[in-house]
């Protein structure tokens, strides 16, 4: 028996497995390694017996089940749809794998590859379909205990599988197909792992509550809160992984595929993003900034204070997608030495290839992201900017608004609190773009040497001498702002007095009038709009000066230019395109938001009305409100009173 046994393994593996001499330690060192026969019969033997309790527990629950086919299967949630596409594509890759070992040994040698590396890999491929098959049926007709613990087992399998072949990277210094796929099978099995337990808790919450149907309602109020609960948008309960790809969203696209949406089938904003919430949030905060200091507190860090987790956020997705793009030129310059014979491995170019597609994918997940993030950001601030202007009105005292009309107040509702939202969505504009020309001045030192030096010189000097047309819009919208005031104040009054103007004849006098303002208005918009298109020619022609300030002085320098380098500083040049253009957007924007913010700023801090009112009454008094000598102003000024001296008694009642 033992010969016989002796003989198999002989004829699976090719050689003896392990020598008489050690076979405890000679054992034990081969399981962690993926390049010997051990490990691969042992990676055989949990998989098949991994697949043959899936198909016991299949033959014992589907036709139990006595569900269609159109029951059975469901991908509802896009980590499940991660999960299951992830592991079937991966299993079809190792099928692949085996099945050209197998066609390498038929056409060629036997000797190439042993019968234990194509049984691995075949093995190894039909586990994973078969798990993709699994995880694609829905979590109650497998049970949520088998659920969990057939995924706890896979991530076990994937684990050994991953970290012997990393054993064998380490060990034989050279990275083959399979070792990468062995790599890759670790994170499908976290997700196969996310998706069990997760799934596994919301089966023990269905069987947990599948008698509430036959709770009665209590009553009316809850049936309505439960209706509003129902059309909050999705967004509000959704997980990482909906947010991150926007699963949360395929509800209403669906529904506007179909039909075109109305006002009923917009769901409803959650709690967090309601004006009036996000009002109370920053007057808790300002509320506990001015008792801890007895300064009045900013109102800038106080709207910062309120949103930094978002600011953050945002903010390191901004970061991420600053550096994924900026690895593109360093990965073309490393495809191109592969492909003139100077690669460091033999499969550096596969791996190449999945770095440049993993990169992609994060770019553009953190740019939608960012871009998502920062324009909710923005709205939550414009919301609460407009509450706090709402509520700031009512309590105006009477010399306040003389300052400020109703034309001006409608303003900063309409077009300050709206510029104050916009700025969010180019906060970080300001300083990625400055990590992006340092690393991309970086790239191209490594790149073309001294040469990038030129580079920066145009930089700079286009920076600088837009500073001057910097100072200039603000101004200039600081002016426009005004007569923006002065227009719609004027307006706002010819409208409300419009039986006035009719009835004493005087429209084309106050149509000369709005004219004459409107003529002022339009006199500081094109100053501020001319300076800004000076702005943007200066920086949309600095990235073809830096182009060629830098290949001049490669030039000039006799630095030698091959493929590679050229490429890869054409990549870079780019690169700085981009951020070298939005320069002028987020400078014109940075101006505006100021402004606004700051008139919004001075209107927050005007004075108000005298809220203490002083009540006293006395039974059995003849006059319950008297005045004696009393005097009355509109202005705080009590120097020059509107009414002296009124004497006034008022009876009960």
């Amino acid at each position: 028996m033992g010969f016989l046994t002796s003989s198999w393994i002989m004829n699976l593996c090719g050689s003896p497995v392990c020598s008489n001499q050690d076979v405890l330690s000679c054992a034990f060192n081969g399981i962690f390694d993926s390049s010997t026969c051990t490990n691969h019969l042992v990676a055989i033997g949990i998989g098949m017996l991994l697949i043959l309790v899936l198909t016991l527990h299949l033959l014992v629950q589907i036709p139990k089940s006595r569900a269609s086919m159109r029951q059975l299967f469901t991908l509802s949630s896009p980590l499940q749809l991660a999960a299951v596409l992830f592991s079937g594509c991966l299993g079809l890759v190792y099928l692949g794998l085996g099945l050209s070992m197998l066609d390498n040994i038929f056409n060629q040698d036997a000797s190439v590859y042993p019968p234990h590396w194509w049984l691995v890999t075949l093995s190894q491929g039909f586990n994973l379909i078969c798990s993709s098959f699994a995880f694609s049926i829905r979590p109650r007709f497998l049970g949520a205990a088998f659920v969990k613990l057939f995924s706890v087992l896979v991530t076990t399998y994937a684990a050994f599988i991953g970290c012997s072949s990393v054993v064998g990277i380490v060990a034989k210094k050279a990275i083959t197909i399979k070792a990468c796929l062995d790599v890759l099978s670790l994170p499908d099995a976290f997700l196969l792992l996310l998706y069990g337990v997760r799934c596994s808790h919301d089966e023990e919450g269905y069987q947990g509550n599948g008698n509430a149907l036959y709770k009665p309602l209590n009553a009316e109020a809850d049936g309505e809160m439960a209706d509003s609960d129902s059309q909050v948008t999705l967004f509000a309960k959704a997980g990482f992984f909906s947010k991150m790809s926007f699963w949360w969203l395929n509800h209403l696209m669906k529904m506007g595929y179909k039909k075109p949406l109305e006002d009923k089938d917009v769901p409803l904003l959650q709690a967090t993003d309601l004006a009036h919430n996000q009002y109370l949030i920053f007057l808790a905060k300002l509320n506990s900034k001015q008792s801890q200091s007895n300064a009045t507190p900013s109102l800038l860090w106080t709207i910062v204070s309120c949103h930094k987790r978002g600011i953050m956020v945002s903010g390191f997705f901004a970061l991420l997608k600053v550096l994924t793009l900026s690895i593109g030129p360093l990965l073309l310059k490393a495809f191109i030495n592969v492909s003139v014979g100077k690669g460091t491995f033999k499969y550096e170019g596969f791996v190449l290839a999945a770095t440049l597609f993993i990169c992609k994918c994060c770019e553009s997940l953190s740019e939608r992201q960012w871009y998502f993030r920062t324009r909710r950001l923005g709205l939550q601030v414009r919301s609460l900017l407009s509450a706090a202007i709402y509520k700031k009105q009512q309590k105006l005292s009477n010399s306040a608004k003389m300052q400020h009309s109703s034309g001006q107040i409608m303003n900063y509702v309409t077009v300050d609190a709206y510029r104050v939202g916009e700025f969010p969505y180019w906060f970080h504009q300001t300083w990625t773009t400055t990590i992006q020309l340092c690393i991309a001045l970086a790239i191209l030192y490594n790149a073309v040497g001294a040469a990038a030096v030129s580079s920066l010189a145009v930089i700079i000097i286009t920076v600088v001498g837009n500073a001057p047309l910097a100072k200039l819009q603000n101004k200039f919208q600081s002016k426009l702002m005004e007569a923006q005031d002065v227009r719609l104040k004027a307006m706002s009054e010819s409208l409300v007095h419009m039986k006035i103007l009719k009835l004493y004849a005087w429209e084309a006098h106050f149509k000369k009038v709005i004219e004459g303002l409107r003529e002022v208005e339009y006199k500081w918009l094109s100053a501020f709009l001319l300076r800004r298109a000076y702005n943007s020619i200066v920086f949309w022609s600095s990235p073809v000066l830096v182009s060629a300030a830098t290949f001049l002085t490669c030039y000039l320098l006799k630095i030698p230019l091959d493929a590679s380098n050229v490429f890869t500083t054409v990549a870079t040049l780019r690169l700085v395109q981009e951020p070298v253009r939005s320069i002028p957007i987020v400078i014109a924007v940075a101006i505006q938001a100021k402004v606004a913010f700051t008139r919004i700023s001075k209107f927050l801090d005007a004075r108000e009305l005298n809220g203490q009112v002083r009540k006293k009454y006395r039974v059995g008094t003849d006059y319950p409100i008297a005045m004696n000598s009393c005097s009355f102003s509109w202005d705080e000024n009590p120097s020059k009173p509107t009414l002296n001296n009124i004497n006034l008694v008022v009876k009960a009642g």
